[in-house]
């Protein structure tokens, strides 16, 4: 049977660092397959420069909560153990793991080395500011405690082209190290004059030595975990031309239904389909610009038009290669990329992600289960719980869109066969109270179909012609449907 796929990204930047999140995940698997969700993307696995943190500041690959390294064992999400004991409890509820890959960039090296840098400019690495010099950077990662346990390779500043402190002077700065065939990477993300340098030490992939190290090291992190995909992060600082051999080389090892989505943080519709090209269709992205429509939406209330909130996105033009998601760990309030979509709007960006023909939605952790720290936000479980199941069982079949309203737009789903009682109809309002007349299917007629989100107890009975008019709430979602039983009309 014809089934709707649905993501969950399972942390937020706030997840405690106990230890304890490898157990989490495998403890609520039967719930989140339940509700709807099958398949997680996993925060990074590999050890950080320290114990509490989310994963970015990578520092061994090779090590997932194994060996005694930067203050201990486990990573912020537990050990190695818990993290296979996590990924087969969700393989048992049939949900597919997609684990976040980062290798922009290495911190919390070993040893310090000397070598020769020229500072660049921050707001523009083309444009150099100093004459060569030489630092002492932190650039040696020898991996003692692992003791070459699973890769004996070990990284010096010439598998890096940039870094951000000199130890010596005790100072911070863009520093693009001087060698042979050494240079910023021309296949990058054009901000900044060129976005190769990110932080820490910026891995050179203008290096064979270290293409060959990665790919060999992306496969075997496949292999070990037993996952079904990868989430790469940063790759519009990441060569792209790699990110494309890096992809082929995993999906080759693991076969073609090995999953792979990549974070392009544009929200230029033309330079992802650029990439999307660069990179022959190898990957999916995340729709970054339909985030920040929906954001951007959350903030005007009724002074958005709704009629163009999927105008320049990539899910528009590209619906088959687009993750939808309605914010995330950078996009969270008092994060890197802080662009969060306002609660009130988050229904209704959650049904227009969910319960559309385009795109693979991801559902966030932090608007799931909610948001810790110092600035906690409670989490909409119940709010986005129906808009789920709704998805899982009866937004199938042929869609129509009513865009004909600055304020009030509306949709239909008209269902499959197969799928008994299937078909929907999605009014959303960011204005004041209104309805949608739309068409559901003249074999519709009688049915009486309900609110799935329960904010209206009204009852809609179809119309002989297969018309009804469906009402929403002022800035609110209503999303109709024939429910599971039988109910009488109003």
């Amino acid at each position: 049977m014809t089934s709707n796929h649905t993501m969950m990204q399972f942390f937020e930047w706030h997840v405690e660092a106990d230890g304890n999140h490898w157990n989490r995940l495998k403890e609520l698997a039967p719930e989140l397959k339940r509700h709807g969700i099958d398949s997680v993307w996993i925060p990074p696995v590999t050890k950080s420069d320290s114990p509490d943190d989310t994963g970015y500041s990578v520092y061994d690959l090779y090590d997932l909560g194994e060996f005694d390294q930067k203050g201990g064992v486990r990573t912020k999400y537990g050990t190695k153990q818990e993290l296979h004991e996590a990924i087969a409890a969700c393989k048992e509820q049939g949900i597919a793991v997609y684990v976040d890959v980062v290798m922009n960039h290495k911190a919390g090296a070993d040893e310090t080395e000397t070598f020769q840098v020229i500072e660049v400019n921050e707001e523009d690495r083309t444009e150099e500011i100093s004459d060569p010099f030489e630092i002492e950077g932190w650039t040696r990662f020898t991996f003692p405690g692992r003791g070459g346990k699973y890769s004996s390779f070990q990284w010096s500043y010439e598998h890096f082209n940039g870094t951000d402190y000199d130890a010596r002077e005790d100072k911070t700065g863009v520093f693009r190290i001087i060698g042979e065939n050494k240079h910023w990477n021309e296949h990058v993300d054009r901000e900044f004059g060129n976005y190769d340098y990110l932080m820490f030490a910026n891995i050179d992939y203008s290096n064979p030595v270290v293409q060959e190290e990665m790919i060999a090291w992306g496969k075997w992190l496949a292999n070990t975990l037993d996952c079904d995909g990868f989430r790469l992060d940063a790759i519009k600082h990441i060569n792209h031309e790699f990110i494309k051999s890096f992809a082929a080389e995993v999906v080759r090892e693991r076969g073609d239904q090995f999953y792979i989505v990549g974070e392009f943080w544009n929200s230029e519709l033309g330079a992802c389909q650029q990439f999307l090209d660069t990179v022959d269709y190898r990957i999916d992205l995340f729709d970054v610009s339909l985030h920040y429509k929906l954001h951007t939406a959350s903030k005007a209330g009724a002074d958005f038009d709704l009629r163009t909130i999927f105008d320049d996105t990539l899910v528009q033009t590209h619906p088959e290669h687009a993750v939808t998601f309605v914010d995330n760990h950078d996009s969270q309030p008092h994060e890197a990329l802080e662009s969060w979509v306002e609660d009130a709007f988050k229904p209704s960006a959650y049904a227009l992600i969910l319960l559309r023909q385009g795109g693979y939605p991801c559902v966030f952790y932090g608007d799931y289960f909610g948001i810790g720290g110092e600035h906690p936000i409670e989490g909409k479980k119940a709010a986005i719980d129906p808009l789920l199941y709704t998805r899982r069982h009866k937004a199938y079949g042929e869609q129509e869109d009513y865009f004909d309203h600055p304020n009030t737009i509306g949709w239909v789903r008209r269902g499959l066969p197969e799928i008994p009682r299937s078909g929907c109809a999605v009014v959303i309002s960011n204005g004041d109270d209104g309805d949608k007349r739309m068409f559901v299917g003249e074999g519709r007629a009688g049915e009486v179909w309900v609110d799935m989100t329960n904010s209206r107890e009204d009852r809609i009975t179809i119309e002989e012609d297969g018309f009804a008019c469906f009402p929403v709430h002022g800035g609110s979602v209503s999303v109709w449907a024939l429910p599971d039983e039988d109910v009488e009309p109003a």
